[in-house]
């Protein structure tokens, strides 16, 4: 390995250590020979995920995820001029695309849902959310367990699952930082059957409806979870580290329970490490 890959490698796994605690601590436990290819996919989600809280305006997001798509499929004329190698992330990335074999379309249809984060327009319903879900967090769960050497159409079933119950999860426990912007990505069905009024989470007042608004999203998340889990103790062996995630996310679910809509729990990373590998020693493994 030259040094500029090491480099790049080095950068991916730093990157995904400060802003995807949840993901750098499941890639301890994936064979090594996969692992970098990990961290390349875990690192372009977090850089493309969290576009908006790098922007004021929609404008620059979109160009952002705009590079994106042509760094990804050769579109760019920046990535002519040598950009895309230029840019550790891309680099590794397009390694591992090459390497696995991995689909642009998945990587192309995450990009286009997360420009609906780099504007205001509220969630109009569940089947957008999860809708949503399905093309960012389940893609990375299917990409994750192509990358362990799985691609089948039961992988890809446990991979929505697991990633609408991470979503949701998600979309709680981000719940202070959407409404200090005025975002909101609680479904509007789901405020309008509970009677959520969107005001009064933008100035981030709790009041019996949200936290009402709230259960009901947790009991939708618990229900993809354990679905996910059950098809997990069905699932081959070298998928399962691609899942090693839900554990900590299903304990993140439970501590919902018990906080306040404006006070999720933040889970430390040294509790992370801890679920985590109980999860990984476990056969199967538990959320």
């Amino acid at each position: 390995m030259s040094a500029t890959d090491r480099s790049a490698e080095v950068f991916c796994t730093d990157l995904v250590r400060a802003q995807d605690f949840k993901a750098y601590a499941a890639s301890l436990f994936v064979p090594p020979e996969a692992r970098r290819a990990w961290m390349a996919l875990a690192a372009f989600n977090a850089e493309v995920a969290h576009v908006r809280d790098h922007v004021s305006q929609p404008l620059p997001g979109e160009i952002r995820l705009q590079w994106w798509r042509d760094a990804l499929t050769g579109g760019s004329q920046t990535a002519d001029h040598g950009a895309v190698e230029g840019n550790p992330v891309a680099a590794e990335l397009l390694r591992a695309m090459t390497l696995y074999d991995l689909p642009i379309e998945a990587f192309v249809r995450l990009i286009d849902a997360h420009v609906f984060d780099v504007y205001d327009d509220p969630m109009p319903d569940m089947a957008a959310l999860e809708a949503h879900c399905r093309d960012t967090s389940a893609a990375m769960y299917a990409l994750r367990a192509k990358v362990l050497g799985v691609n089948s159409p039961e992988t890809a079933r446990l991979a929505e699952h697991a990633g609408i119950a991470e979503g949701l999860v998600d979309v709680m426990l981000a719940l202070p930082r959407h409404a200090a912007r005025r975002q909101l990505y609680l479904p509007g069905d789901l405020m309008a059957v509970h009677g959520v009024i969107a005001e009064e989470v933008f100035l981030q007042q709790s009041s019996s409806s949200l936290k009402d608004a709230l259960a009901h999203l947790r009991r939708e998340a618990r229900a993809q979870l354990d679905q996910a889990m059950a098809m997990v103790a069905e699932a081959p062996l070298a998928a399962r580290p691609a899942f090693l995630l839900l554990a900590a996310i299903g304990k993140t679910l439970t501590r919902l329970e018990s906080s306040e809509p404006f006070d999720p729990p933040l889970p430390s990373r040294l509790g992370i490490l801890w679920t985590t590998w109980r999860a990984a020693r476990a056969k199967p493994f538990k959320a």
